[in-house]
């Protein structure tokens, strides 16, 4: 499942530009990536690099600032009683989501990761962006790493960028999601409740 806006409430890099004082900037281009008006890795290169000169201090505060959405733990605890494989994708940051994935018993998870110089995020990622396209290759390469058929997976996400691997999964969810992204969705859950995904699952009379 994607993280920002769906296992938790908050989109993690609004909350980083809080202390770079680009929220407003960042939010609305946020909020143009995930209605699909522009491309993914563009617009995270744009907001990224108005964190320059933010200490690397504020991943802890952004942390605890961080809220898990209604039901997320619920859920998580749910599948994993099945003996069922979770996983995290993110467009977000792996400096926050590695210690949430950690928090709920999660290990499998994938995310950007910013570039830190002399303690100071330099306004740029590192590594391969985690856009649209690399969340449906995890989610495969996740599939077939645990011996899943693909018509058994589940992927759960809000924006545009989780089209791909919605599309792709045995059962595509928007959770509390963008219209555009409920439109080519196969299921959709208003919210507020992220458990109840739950029903559209168990109907599905699958085993994921």
């Amino acid at each position: 499942m994607d993280v920002d806006s769906t296992l938790i409430t908050q989109e993690v890099i609004e909350l980083l530009a809080d202390h770079a004082g680009t929220r407003e900037l960042v939010t609305e281009v946020t909020e143009r990536a995930m209605r699909g008006e522009i491309d993914f890795g563009e617009s995270l290169r744009e907001r990224v690099a108005t964190l320059a000169g933010v200490p690397v201090s504020a991943f802890e505060d952004v942390l605890e600032r961080v809220t898990l959405t209604p039901g997320a733990r619920e859920l998580v605890a749910e599948f994993q009683g099945r003996g069922w494989t979770v996983a995290l994708v993110s467009g977000g940051f792996e400096e926050i989501v590695a210690p949430l994935a950690a928090s709920l018993g999660i290990t499998h998870f994938r995310a950007n990761r910013l570039e830190v110089v002399d303690g100071l995020l330099t306004g740029r990622t590192t590594g391969p962006v985690i856009d649209r396209a690399t969340k449906e290759v995890t989610l495969r390469e996740l599939a077939a790493s645990e011996g899943v058929d693909m018509a058994d997976t589940v992927a759960i996400g809000d924006g545009a960028n989780d089209l791909d691997m919605i599309g792709a999964a045995g059962i595509g969810i928007a959770f509390a999601a963008k219209p555009v992204v409920v439109a080519q969705a196969p299921f959709s859950v208003p919210g507020p409740r992220l458990d109840a995904v739950l029903e559209i699952i168990d109907a599905s009379g699958r085993t994921a």
